[in-house]
């Protein structure tokens, strides 16, 4: 929380928008990255839509985001929001097509809740589109290392690859695919990094899921 009991998300809303403005490049090599993974129809909803970036690039018209300032934002780029937690989402079973998380499940207070949840608003075949900061590449590191001096990143709790893709098959997910990008300093990419198969090297790691169904 900000000294006036905001979430920084909510104080500095503008701030963490024009981040993407400053940041083609990076923002560009990530959508490229979650791209691999989208399908081609069906219906999507971002969980942690933010200030609606990713969402609106991605054709993806419903978002969750508990921060009212960032999903004021998102509505102005025509995303409908629910104003609420991941881990408790005020939707019906089995309505979407597709879920993309995207650098949200570091902020969560319980993942597995809102991988439950996740999976709970899925269509059976649904898949689940997951993107993380890898806690064990360089920039994950050095994330790591200032997050206690950042707005944003101070309470946030950093995951590697392999944690996630184990969470993810604790929770009822089947892994289908994984993706990275974002192997140069992301404050001074001059052009769009390439996305390649797997994971280790690449900061940002996109990892592709379906929803695993009870026998």
């Amino acid at each position: 929380m900000t000294d006036n009991g905001q979430s920084p998300f909510d104080s500095y809303s503008l701030e963490y928008d024009k981040w993407f403005d400053d940041h083609p490049y990076t923002f560009q090599s990530e959508l490229n990255a979650i791209r691999q993974f989208i399908p081609g129809k069906g219906r999507g909803i971002e969980i942690g839509v933010g200030t609606g970036r990713f969402a609106s690039q991605l054709g993806i018209s419903t978002g969750v985001e508990p921060s009212e300032e960032m999903a004021s934002l998102s509505c102005s780029r025509g995303i409908e929001v629910y104003n609420a937690e991941a881990e408790n989402l005020p939707i019906e079973a089995e309505q979407f097509d597709f879920v993309l998380i995207t650098t949200t499940i570091c902020f969560v207070t319980s993942p597995v809740k809102a991988l439950k949840e996740a999976h709970r608003i899925l269509k059976p075949e649904g898949k689940l589109i997951l993107g993380i900061i890898d806690r064990e590449t360089e920039l994950g590191k050095f994330y790591e290392t200032i997050k206690d001096e950042n707005k944003f990143y101070k309470r946030a709790r950093f995951y590697s690859t392999r944690e996630i893709i184990q969470l993810l098959q604790q929770n009822g997910f089947i892994i289908q695919g994984v993706c990275q990008t974002i192997f140069s300093n992301p404050e001074a990419m001059i052009t769009t990094d390439p996305v390649l198969d797997g994971y280790g090297s690449g900061a940002f790691v996109v990892i592709n899921s379906l929803k695993q169904m009870k026998e």
